[in-house]
């Protein structure tokens, strides 16, 4: 039986997203980002392309290590204006009956407890279908602007992020009991308080102590996207992660990267096979071979040099503006997405600066395919086997031009071939991508804090028995 292909469509609530440049192209409409109309025409799109869902990327904070600054940012609308994505679930929601929405917000901006009741609200009013694409952030300016005095380094932020989770799942899993709300007309009971629980969270980074806001939206959690690609992100992402993207660019490092992360969620009792993985690629085609290079040839004449490299420089956190062009990217140690600087400093291929600004003016750090309907659908396929990847998260070079292009000539090749679904699942998001239930799988760390009372009287004796630890050896001198 040939395997299915999955396609995410990659977007942004903003202008060119990763295509820096392209938003001047005559018939790219990004810069209608501002209007509803927008994202519920591509949203029907991308449904009737049975796309597994739309995934707004964000970014808090601006691109501003290029050159030491957010000209080229502002000049080019690299990322610069953007607005909030969790808006856009609503919207998105009413234009569409399947697709999936997954929206990013970092754990190092958005307090738990207030963001529990934002996400469960997207979850109940799209009956089901949101995702939430967890990031830990990697720009000095977001941090500076929202009073923190800078990033946290790389590895504590997911530090956070692990206990950002945990009171998550306390929240969302485990506050409300099922059953609690029976909205009982007859006896005037909407929810049976004693089913309610405080979660008492006292951690490292926050505390927590009362009830969930939202009674148990369609899957509780959110299906869960993470985008790790380094080490500590890799871990978080085994542990945690229901569907992973990633940004190779080539197939060697994807292949390396699928089979590292399966044999880690294997090692956290997970099933490697229900956690879908993506990679990040732009396609660019059309009805024949030489319609699709004449309009690469055109997309090619629209990008803007300096905006690519402000965005290489934000996502390395190194200032590829003080090189020359035909300077050699070298392994720089930065605070900023260490998985970036892995892939270009070391993979297989030396980089020049001028390559790398070239290579990532369209569709950022994934590869370009070009070509009509049966060379793509080869492409993908090959990738699929070669590399174990599920599905590719799909970026644009114009919007929703390249989209449109990939429903009408890309989706049919691939369903002739059987390698590509017909239909979607009923169900939740969880359950058009898995086949199960609509909740989080028993073998996900989630599980564990369903029953929040069982949660607190272990979490008690853990700090009863650290503080034993502790006055003993006080006392010891």
């Amino acid at each position: 039986m040939t395997r299915h292909i999955r396609f995410n469509a990659f977007d942004m609530n903003c202008v060119g997203h990763q295509s820096p440049g392209l938003w001047a192209h005559p018939e790219d409409r990004s810069a209608t980002y501002k209007d509803l109309e927008y994202w519920q025409d591509l949203a029907r799109t991308l449904e009737r392309g049975i796309f597994d869902g739309i995934f707004i990327a964000d970014v808090v904070g601006y691109y501003d290590v290029y050159k030491g600054s957010n000209y080229h940012a502002l000049h080019q609308a690299a990322q610069l204006p953007v607005n909030d994505p969790l808006q856009l679930a609503a919207p998105i929601a009413l234009a569409t009956t399947h697709l999936g929405i997954g929206i990013t917000v970092s754990t190092s901006f958005e307090h738990p407890y207030t963001f529990a009741r934002r996400l469960a609200t997207a979850d109940h009013h799209s009956k089901g279908r949101v995702g939430w694409n967890i990031v830990t952030s990697y720009l000095e300016s977001g941090a500076k602007n929202v009073g923190q005095a800078g990033l946290r380094r790389h590895d504590n932020r997911y530090e956070v992020a692990a206990e950002y989770l945990e009171v998550l799942y306390k929240l969302l899993e485990g506050s409300w009991e099922e059953g609690a709300v029976v909205r009982d007309k007859q006896n005037r009971i909407f929810t049976h308080p004693e089913k309610v629980h405080e979660i008492g969270h006292k951690g490292k980074y926050f505390d927590v102590p009362g009830y969930g806001l939202t009674e148990p939206s369609p899957q509780r959690t959110p299906v869960l996207y993470q985008a790790g690609a380094s080490g500590p992100g890799k871990a978080f992402a085994a542990a945690h992660a229901e569907c992973i993207f990633v940004a190779a660019p080539t197939k060697s490092v994807l292949k390396a990267y699928v089979a590292d992360i399966r044999a880690r969620i294997a090692a956290a009792g997970r099933d490697p096979k229900k956690v879908f993985i993506y990679t990040l690629v732009t396609v660019i085609t059309d009805e024949t071979e030489e319609k699709a290079l004449k309009k690469f040839e055109d997309y090619r004449s629209y990008v803007s040099y300096d905006g690519s490299l402000t965005f290489m420089s934000g996502w390395s956190g190194i200032d590829f503006g003080q090189y020359a062009p035909t300077d050699v990217v070298e392994r720089i140690e930065t605070n900023a997405i260490h998985s970036f600087v892995e892939h270009i400093a070391g993979g297989d291929k030396s980089w020049t600066i001028d390559e790398l600004a070239r290579f990532g003016g369209i569709g950022g750090m994934g590869p370009v395919f070009v070509g009509g309907p049966g060379r793509i659908a080869d492409i993908l396929q090959e990738w699929v086997a070669d590399t174990d990847v599920d599905g590719f998260n799909l970026a644009y070079a114009i919007t929703p031009g390249s989209f449109e292009d990939i429903v009408a000539h890309i989706v049919p090749e691939l369903q002739k071939r059987g390698a590509y679904p017909t239909s979607y699942k009923p169900g939740t998001l969880r359950e058009k991508l898995f086949g199960d239930g609509p909740y989080l799988p028993s073998t996900h760390p989630a599980d564990g804090y369903r029953d929040i009372e069982a949660v607190k009287r272990r979490e008690a004796a853990e700090r009863e028995a650290a503080g034993g630890v502790t006055e003993l050896r006080t006392a010891a001198g």
